[in-house]
């Protein structure tokens, strides 16, 4: 596990789409094992790179609202927790002004909380649309490496 020390004013340039900032005091690092890499702010993992792109974590989405959202039903919550990627019909609210690979969050309908983190294989008007399929591609969740992390 590799870690390196990261200057707060880069992370924030990086993240600054998101509307998400952290005080320049505030230690970084980067924290880097196989193939993922993980931003820590204050020993809390609040970033994770997907592929070149940083993408917020459940820990950081569990206290701010960065991504839209699309909310599955309670049959599905057990397979996304486990990483399976969400299908259609699963899917009960589909936030509006989703784009096609865009990074959002999954929430379960009774608690309104972050299961997992997924890429949008469709637009909000082309999910509203589809009866069954794959919707959404699962990138982290709660439990996995990333989660266990801090």
């Amino acid at each position: 596990m590799k870690k390196t020390p990261l200057r707060m004013k880069e992370v924030n340039e990086q993240i600054s789409h998101y509307k998400v900032q952290f005080n320049k005091k505030d230690p970084a690092v980067l924290l880097e094992e196989a193939e993922k890499r993980v931003v820590l702010v204050n020993n809390k993992p609040v970033f994770f790179y997907d592929g070149e792109q940083l993408v917020p974590t459940l820990k950081l989405l569990q206290e701010q609202e960065v991504l839209k959202k699309i909310v599955v039903d309670i049959g599905a919550i057990k397979f996304v927790i486990n990483g399976a990627d969400v299908m259609r019909p699963g899917i009960k609210e589909i936030e509006a002004g989703i784009k096609k690979n865009e990074f959002i969050v999954i929430i379960d309908e009774k608690n309104k909380k972050p299961l997992a983190v997924g890429i949008a294989l469709f637009d909000t008007e082309e999910l509203e649309q589809m009866n069954s399929g794959k919707a959404i591609k699962n990138i982290h969740y709660l439990g996995d490496e990333i989660w266990r992390i801090g």
